[in-house]
């Protein structure tokens, strides 16, 4: 397997696991098995732990916090608590979609301010794909809340941030791992003083855990493995594919249509993709 095909591969695999992120989170809320602020909490409590034992496995050491600073954490609890509270409101594939484009703004603005320089090509690209989101969020324009939209927008500069704070780390689990060991706290913290009106089941802590440990705890740190690797402009790109694959997860499992021009939107958004990875600069 050539590095750029393996590279490609992880990078698909991470999407995956962002887009069941929103699949996990919008199936507990959507069937009240648990509220937004419990969610959050079991959430960012078993991406810790597993991170934790993770870390513990490899290193004999619980997390270290040499690359970990207040703005990585900070930014990975607006993108969580945001998250959780927004899928209240939206529903899988939309609240994707506003998430994966306020991150592809954040990450193009931040990767412009740091000095990179995208080509035309990939340029074209991202435009190219988030025309397909906006193609995408069209037939529902009138339908989403706009503080669901808000808290949303919100979660994407929280990780469009993270994600930017990621490319620099040396030692993507232990960095992880010590991220999601301080977000604890302030999940609690605003858990207790945001309480859910409603009492959690149990399938929906399942959820939350799997949420929290699977598609959070190490998907995010495979993503943190291959953020060196991309161009912060095409990890923007590349988190595009993320709002297709939670609409159409969650025309399947949750039974949320997002209309006809889904399957334009797709290629719009795909097309864009293949454009912008087509030729590295």
């Amino acid at each position: 397997m050539t590095p750029t095909l393996r590279l490609f591969l992880l990078t698909a695999l991470t999407m995956l696991a962002f887009a069941g992120n929103s699949l996990l989170n919008r199936a507990a809320l959507a069937g009240d098995l648990i509220g937004p602020s419990g969610f959050a909490m079991i959430r960012v409590i078993a991406g810790a732990v597993v991170l934790a034992l993770l870390v513990w496995r490899r290193d004999r050491r619980w997390a270290d916090l040499a690359e970990v600073s207040w703005k990585s954490t900070g930014a990975l609890a607006l993108y969580v608590l945001g998250f959780s509270h927004a899928y209240i409101w939206l529903d899988a594939g939309i609240g994707a979609l506003f998430l994966f484009g306020g991150v592809q703004i954040t990450m193009f603005a931040g990767a412009l301010i740091g000095g990179e320089r995208p080509s035309p090509q990939r340029w074209a690209g991202a435009v190219l794909a988030f025309g397909g989101l906006v193609l995408l969020l069209a037939p529902s324009t009138n339908a989403p809340s706009l503080l669901g939209a808000g808290l949303m927008l919100a979660a994407a500069f929280g990780w469009g941030m993270y994600s930017l704070y990621g490319r620099q780390v040396k030692r993507p689990l232990q960095a992880t791992a010590g991220n999601f060991l301080l977000a604890v706290p302030i999940a609690l913290i605003v858990g207790w003083s945001v309480p859910d009106a409603m009492p959690a089941t149990s399938p929906g802590v399942i959820l939350a855990v799997l949420s929290g440990a699977v598609t959070s705890g190490l998907g995010y740190a495979l993503w943190y493995t291959i953020l060196p690797r991309l161009a912060a402009t095409l990890a923007a790109v590349a988190q595009l594919t993320v709002p297709v694959i939670a609409a159409a997860g969650g025309a399947l499992l949750l039974a949320e249509f997002p209309g006809f021009s889904f399957l334009i939107a797709s290629v719009l958004v795909l097309g864009g993709v293949a454009l912008s990875v087509w030729r590295k600069t």
